[in-house]
């Protein structure tokens, strides 16, 4: 079952709620997804989202899969995820952050200063956004707190600046996954789905 949310703020952000179908009552636990780079046509119903959001509702978790506001060079996208955040901290006893790409560092940013958050899975993350929405150094801030951390790379991967970000990742002690798939994932939804749905299976 999904609902369509409108985020409250000042950027036109608008999302889909997947519940989990659990007998009788609603899940307490809840997954944002934020979506790849907007300019290339990512969206709440990007491919790795819903395969995502099917292995967390399968899970007992309910996903929110939202889409950016007007395109803002990551701030305004990082704004956007704290958005999704702040509304589903509001409603539910635990909230994880997931993203795919742009997204994925969407995700690490806005988790640095979100230490509520129970864990962060970014799936194949470039190294930054901007000057400032810098992944490797979200990696920094997140290791110094206690929201655990996974991050997800394809090691055909071409697309994406990825290699700093799982780098620095080692280095930090946070456990990484690799997928033998490009950029993109192809043929390999359901296997990044279930792995995500497992990182937040005992965090959530």
């Amino acid at each position: 079952m999904s609902d369509t949310v409108l985020i409250p703020g000042g950027r036109d952000v608008r999302a889909s709620l997947d519940r989990a179908a659990i007998d009788g009552t609603r899940s307490d636990a809840v997954v944002v997804a934020c979506p790849p780079h907007p300019r290339h046509g990512g969206h709440r119903g990007d491919e790795r989202l819903v395969a995502v959001s099917g292995a967390l509702t399968d899970s007992d978790v309910d996903c929110l899969r939202f889409d950016y506001g007007e395109y803002d060079g990551g701030y305004g996208e990082c704004t956007d995820a704290d958005g999704a955040v702040g509304w589903a901290l509001d409603r539910y006893d635990r909230v994880g952050l997931f993203g795919y790409s742009f997204g994925g560092t969407v995700a690490l940013v806005t988790a640095a200063s979100r230490p509520e958050l129970s864990g962060v899975f970014a799936l194949a993350p470039t190294d930054r956004l901007a000057t400032d929405v810098d992944a490797v150094a979200a990696l920094d801030a997140l290791r110094a707190g206690d929201v655990p951390v996974r991050i997800g790379y394809a090691t055909r991967d071409s697309t994406a600046d990825w290699k700093p970000v799982v780098e620095r990742a080692r280095a930090l002690g946070i456990e990484t996954v690799s997928f033998e798939s490009d950029h993109f994932f192809v043929g390999r939804s359901a296997d990044v789905g279930e792995a995500v749905s497992a990182f937040f299976r005992p965090h959530s």
